[in-house]
């Protein structure tokens, strides 16, 4: 039996901002290829920031299991023992491409180096300057003509877009009209947070449009016969409460899986999925052994029909380094999140991009107040977090036994943390942003 090429792509700062997950911003391409295949709409990744939350779709494994704990340009890199899905893939004779932007490393990497293509299992390597939507799409379309004239290799592509990561000041010839945006629920609604959304609204019509033109394309080589698409992303959107943070917003990411041979179309599920389940469906799919060590599990099995679940009723997440250190480690089950803060810090961490941004300067005020150190929320009736259950009497049962898995999760995979403080370098920028009293200062 023919493998199946395998094209796989991903934006930045995205989590589930598109108008197929019924948020108020226009992606008609996507929408569409959403129609047309399987839509996951509990879909996860297991901390907010980049470059683990990539590292563990490229692995199967929690960051702090493959080592990507940190971003890669802070010299965080995956473990050299580590297995990663492009090497198990070109290990099977696939062949391997990158194409635009990439935020994961292994070994270790100096200061300011974003990716190490070569070592992570990829043959080739297309970089484009920026990895701006409409030039990674010019690339990865001539990349598709060429490998429609040669399948004597399935290929596995991996196509990464900057959008929508910050800033969005390039954007704003694709801007929404400021009075015509919708505000998140857990964002003030001020013109500042207006403007800052209708520029990201214009990012996602520029990535969008990118991606309409790669699955046309594919349609149009007939690749599609033999080809499995999946678009997803790495985290939530760059806003605050959303990116860095544990909350719905900072884990949620977009899944859609679409092969007109292989899986139904406009089929939409609230099946629980965590991205280190990327890598054992893949291969699995591709009819690959799946490595015992791997954390993920296979959903394959659903996508085909062949089970009505997936094996996922709850998914650990962490956070430890970003651009300054935030250790937090905690499990989400379909129906509550329980959230353990290591050290003193912010109620809510905003990266320092989000820091700085017209947004967080509305939000500072109110979100650098001091953390708990336990937080328990139900998601059925909470959906948005507000209310921290973690004190109340009729949830201690729960409080126990979910702090008991978390426990017991640290405990059997060595967890770092465990031993202390994990060593990293923070931005020099909350130092100077300290020194103007912009910064947590602590409890007093």
């Amino acid at each position: 039996m023919k493998k199946p090429n395998i094209l796989f792509l991903i934006s930045h700062d995205t989590g589930r901002y598109l108008g197929c997950y019924d948020r108020p911003v226009k992606s008609p391409e996507i929408d569409r290829l959403a129609s047309s295949g399987v839509r996951f709409d509990q879909a996860f990744c297991p901390t907010p920031t980049c470059s683990p939350s990539r590292g563990s779709i490229l692995t199967g494994l929690y960051p702090h299991n493959n080592g990507l704990i940190g971003l890669a340009h802070y010299e965080f890199g995956i473990n050299e023992n580590v297995s990663t899905l492009p090497m198990a893939l070109q290990q099977s004779g696939y062949e391997t491409t990158l194409i635009g932007f990439s935020h994961e490393t292994i070994g270790h990497t100096e200061r300011g180096t974003y990716s190490s293509n070569t070592k992570l299992g990829y043959q080739r390597y297309e970089k484009i300057e920026g990895s701006r939507a409409p030039q990674v799409a010019d690339k990865s379309i001539e990349y598709l003509k060429e490998k429609s004239k040669d399948s004597s290799k399935p290929f596995f592509a991996n196509i990464g877009f900057w959008e929508t990561h910050r800033t969005f000041d390039e954007y704003e010839p694709f801007a929404d009209e400021i009075e015509e945006v919708t505000v998140p629920e857990y964002l003030p609604d001020t013109e500042k947070v207006r403007k800052e959304i209708a520029l990201m609204n214009g990012s996602v019509k520029v990535l969008d449009e990118a991606i309409g033109r790669i699955i046309n394309t594919l349609k149009e080589t007939g690749l599609d016969e033999n080809t499995i698409l999946i678009y997803t992303t790495d985290h939530g959107i760059a806003f605050p409460r959303a990116k860095g943070t544990m909350k719905e917003a900072g884990l949620e990411t977009a899944l859609i899986f679409y092969s007109p041979k292989l899986f139904g179309e406009n089929v939409t599920t609230n099946e629980l999925i965590c991205n280190i389940d990327l890598m054992p469906t893949i291969l699995d799919l591709a009819g690959l052994p799946i490595p015992e060590n791997l954390d993920g599990k296979s959903f394959a099995p659903f996508l085909l029909k062949e089970t009505e679940a997936t094996e996922r009723n709850e998914f650990f997440f962490e956070l430890t380094w970003h651009d300054n250190y935030h250790p937090m480690r905690g499990v989400r089950t379909k129906k509550y999140k329980y959230v353990r803060n290591f050290e003193d810090g912010p109620e809510i961490y905003l990266p320092m991009d989000i820091h700085k941004s017209p947004s967080g300067e509305e939000v500072r005020q109110k979100f650098y107040v001091p953390n708990a150190k336990e937080e328990l929320y139900d998601l059925e009736k909470d959906p948005l977090e507000e209310t921290n259950l973690i004190e109340n009497p009729h949830y201690a049962s729960i409080v126990e036994e979910l702090r008991a898995k978390v426990n017991h999760w640290m405990e059997k995979t060595n967890d770092p943390l465990l031993n202390g403080r994990v060593p990293g370098v923070a931005s020099k920028s909350w130092a100077l942003e300290a020194e103007k009293g912009n910064a947590y200062i602590g409890r007093r």
